[in-house]
Parts: structure tokens; C-alpha cells; sequence
């Protein structure tokens, strides 16, 4: 057997309200970018999660090789204000850029085509990871995949949780596999609940899968926890 890793972890933004509890994503994200505080929202959980990152760092031996990812929304990715946002963050948090991902839906790149070129190439030569969210949901083109700098491609939910019942879904999750290797890029499975997903992603070749088969979103104190507790005696990497 091969032993587990803990590569990365994924900052995932929620409310808890006073009055009404916890309330999803999906119902304040879209109201966030369509009044615009997206891009205080964005700035403040980059800043968090690097700040989380680098404290780790500083205590934890299981921390020293890990990245943490933040996803960027269509306005964030839009705003000439995000390469000093970031640059501002990475200063003021001491983490180096090297362990800070930046993940893009495909509608993003699409929707800023001038400007999204000249935008990855900048983060890139900073060194931050740049990776392509949800692949094989939105509507790029297959010359885009490789136009950009891109170095992860993960595999939209959807595909896995088709797997089980739909032989389509495993050969679509097989083609952006071997698109993935055939770039030289490393892809990574979303939503991943089960062992027998897991297991069929084992005998696909996938090397890097993320889920509620590994954990659910955890606060910062379990997942330091979880860092500290890992097992070890697995047969796949966790991201």
C-alpha cells in the first residue's frame, strides 16, 4: 500500500446568521456578486486563509508542503484590483506564493478573455498555482484549456457522481484524465462521497480526489485536528 497525504485544503466561505442560522453559499454568494461585495468577501477570506496557512506553518511539521485554495469568482477575476489584492495578502500574511492556489471557473476565463491572458500570467510568475474549477461544465473551448498557464484541472462533481450508475460518466471522467496528462496538468476529482468512487477513481488513474468521503468543511480548529490525525495506511492521495 501507499500512504494518504493531506496536499491541500480548500477555503470554503459560510454564514452563520444570528437569526437564521447557517445559510448556504449558494443563496448569499450570488447576491455577494451581484451587489459587488464579492470582492470584499474575496479579500477577506484570501487573507484568512493564508493567515491560517502560514500560522499552521509556523507550528505544524504536517503543514510545511501544504497549499491552501481559494476560489475566485467572475467579478474577483475581473477586478484590476486583484493582483495587488493578492500581493497585499501574501506580504501581510508572511505565506509565500508557492502555497497559495487560485482556482477559476471556465465561465470566468470566458467572460474576460482580454484581460484573463495577461491576468494568469501575472499570478503565475508570482508563482501561485492556477487551476480550472468544475472542468466540463462551462463553455470554454478546448484551445482555451491550454492557451493559459493553467497546472490543475478538477473533474466537475456532476461526472463523479454519474460514475456508479451511467457507464458515460466514467468515460467522461476518463477523457478529461488523459486530457489532464496529455497538457501536463494535474487533475483532481470534486465531490467525492464514496469508497466505490474512490475506488473507481483508484483504478482510473485519478492521483488527487476531494470530498466528504475525506471530511466535510470543517472550522480551523478540527481541521488542524484532522492534520494532526490523518490516517496513514490508505491507497490514495486526499487534496
Amino acid at each position: 500500500t501507499t500512504t494518504w497525504q493531506i496536499t491541500r485544503m480548500e477555503a470554503l466561505v459560510r454564514w452563520h446568521h444570528p437569526r437564521w442560522g447557517l445559510i448556504s453559499p449558494s443563496t448569499f454568494i450570488p447576491l455577494a456578486e451581484e451587489t459587488g461585495l464579492i470582492l470584499a468577501i474575496g479579500e477577506w477570506t484570501q487573507r484568512v486563509a493564508c493567515q491560517q496557512l502560514q500560522q499552521w506553518r509556523q507550528r505544524l511539521s504536517e503543514a510545511q508542503d501544504l497549499v491552501v485554495s481559494v476560489n475566485l469568482s467572475v467579478k474577483q477575476f475581473a477586478s484590476p484590483r486583484l493582483i495587488d489584492t493578492i500581493d497585499e495578502v501574501l506580504a501581510a500574511t508572511g505565506l509565500s506564493s508557492q502555497h497559495l492556489r487560485l482556482e477559476i471557473t471556465e465561465s470566468a476565463l470566458i467572460e474576460n478573455p482580454q484581460t484573463a491572458e495577461t491576468m494568469l500570467k501575472a499570478l503565475s510568475d508570482r508563482g501561485i498555482l492556477l487551476g480550472i474549477d468544475d472542468f466540463g461544465t462551462g463553455y470554454s473551448s478546448l484551445s482555451m484549456v491550454h492557451q493559459f498557464p493553467m497546472q490543475i484541472l478538477k473533474i466537475d462533481r456532476s461526472f463523479i457522481q454519474s460514475m456508479e450508475a451511467d457507464p458515460r460518466g466514467v468515460a467522461m471522467v476518463q477523457a478529461i484524465l488523459a486530457l489532464a496528462q496529455s497538457l501536463g496538468m494535474a487533475a483532481i476529482a470534486e465531490g467525492v462521497e464514496t469508497e466505490d468512487q474512490l475506488q473507481q477513481l483508484r483504478q482510473l488513474g485519478c492521483p488527487y480526489a476531494q470530498g466528504y468521503c475525506f471530511a466535510q468543511p470543517l472550522p480551523a480548529a478540527e481541521a488542524e485536528q484532522l492534520l494532526l490525525n490523518w490516517p496513514h495506511q490508505n491507497e490514495a492521495r486526499a487534496t
